[in-house]
């Protein structure tokens, strides 16, 4: 158990999943993380795999090199990861796979050098690029996966993405890799930096379709406000933007519409990092406004840096993005002056106007590694806690997933004893598994227990 109170909330942020007022009463008013024992003490895992806390226990439904429905097998770099409810109480979970050009080789296991028309980007042989998603039907009533394929294929370092309302998967590309310039040395064909839509209905391989129209950069993760359809973007980059899209149609991402970059108003050209000074307070509240962005396709890859110059904040290595109840919060991996991370809370306007900035500030900020250490994707519990994937590459750090409550303390979920991170943690439909994955070699979890009690 956590033992140490260095890990910080600011005042004001109690209205963590819009649980302030019926959870701590209107005068709440905290400014350093107390320590909870949370699900209570991680027990040990006779597999050592991963620590959970008494009453919790997890099964794996998927691993590398399994069997798939379509022939195939389950690749490896499983990352971002969403669940979405289809009929019969089955979920659709897909899962992303952050794999690369100069994997394939070694994809034979998984892959099995596939060769499709459906894919978005071919090598010289015809041999689909190895990035992709695969999608998993699982039955929540007997915990059992119905179905497993390979459902988007051809692209690179599918890192993390989102879920919409109208039931699919949003599947971004951490790539910026370009045919003109790559093709002889990775064997490729199209642009990457994309986004790529999987709709959680689909049966077997979807065509990929780019959403250029959102932009091409090193893309993280998405959120969709469920009022508006407005699309809510990160991105894994040390001096990166906080991105929207405003879409022309609600819930048709392909008809376009306008991207758009977040700035802190009357302050142009700010840093939220707090790498240097503390520029940004926690808890201050800071009035946004959205900056449009053209030559969004971006051939020089210059989108961030054209949108800065234009007034628009710098943060430190966007990833993980959640919404929660009419506010989002997104992961700053080496944000604050500990570089250890930061989580950002913005809020949209309650004006219906597309055009109004809503407001943002700075929700967490770590400088104990021991408490929280470079946090990555993330979700709420149908309580209002955060549930956040740390993702730090070290021989002595063991990556958790981190528990933060309501009313501003911090426990331990889980422990993982590989070195490798947790990714794409999210929750069934009820609340009652959490689905989370390891990301190599690939294992998809699924963890019960009592998730109710706190």
């Amino acid at each position: 158990m956590v033992t140490r109170r260095q890990f910080f909330i600011g005042a004001g942020s109690l209205a963590f999943a819009g649980l302030a007022t019926s959870v701590l009463g209107s005068k709440a008013n905290i400014s350093a993380m107390t320590i909870s024992s949370g699900y209570g003490p991680l027990m040990p895992d006779p597999k050592k795999l991963i620590d959970l806390p008494k009453g919790f226990s997890y099964r794996v439904i998927s691993q590398l090199g399994d069997a798939m429905s379509d022939g195939l097998q389950v690749p490896d770099r499983a990352d971002g990861m969403g669940c979405l409810p289809l009929a019969n109480n089955r979920v659709a979970l897909i899962r992303n796979h952050e794999l690369q050009p100069k994997h394939l080789a070694k994809l034979a296991s998984s892959l099995q050098h596939h060769k499709t028309d459906l894919a978005y980007d071919k090598n010289a042989d015809g041999v689909a690029l190895p990035g992709g998603t695969t999608t998993l039907v699982y039955n929540t009533d007997t915990g059992e996966v119905e179905q497993q394929f390979v459902s988007l294929a051809g692209t690179i370092r599918n890192c993390s993405g989102g879920v919409t309302p109208w039931g699919s998967w949003l599947t971004c590309e951490e790539s910026v890799d370009r045919a003109a310039v790559d093709s002889n040395s990775k064997g490729l064909t199209q642009d990457h930096g994309y986004i790529f839509e999987v709709p959680a209905n689909a049966s077997s391989l979807i065509k990929a379709k780019p959403l250029k129209a959102m932009g091409r950069f090193n893309h993280e993760a998405a959120c969709v406000d469920p009022k508006t359809g407005i699309v809510y973007l990160t991105e894994d980059r040390g001096d990166s933007l906080f991105y929207r899209f405003v879409p022309k149609k609600f819930g048709d991402l392909a008809q376009g519409g306008q991207l758009q970059a977040l700035a802190i108003k009357n302050m142009a050209k700010f840093d939220s990092r707090n790498w240097r000074s503390n520029e940004m307070p926690l808890a201050k509240w800071f009035d946004a406004s959205w900056i449009d962005l053209d030559d969004v396709e971006s051939p020089k890859d210059d989108l961030r840096e054209r949108g800065h110059a234009q007034g628009a904040t710098l943060f430190a290595r966007g990833e993980g993005i959640h919404w929660a109840d009419g506010e989002l919060y997104f992961c700053c991996t080496n944000g604050g002056n500990a570089q250890l991370g930061q989580i950002m809370r913005y809020q949209p306007s309650s004006n219906s106007s597309k055009d109004d900035g809503g407001r943002i500030q700075l929700f967490l900020e770590s400088d104990d590694k021991s408490l929280y250490n470079f946090g990555d994707n993330l979700t709420v519990t149908d309580k209002g806690h955060l549930i956040v994937c740390e993702d730090q590459y070290t021989d002595v750090v063991d990556n958790h997933l981190r528990g933060v409550s309501p009313d501003g303390q911090v426990y331990n979920v889980a422990k993982l004893h590989r070195q490798t991170e947790l990714a794409g943690a999210c929750f069934s439909p009820d609340g009652s598994t959490l689905f989370v994955n390891v990301y190599s070699p690939a294992k998809t979890l699924a963890i019960t227990g009592p998730w109710q009690n706190i």
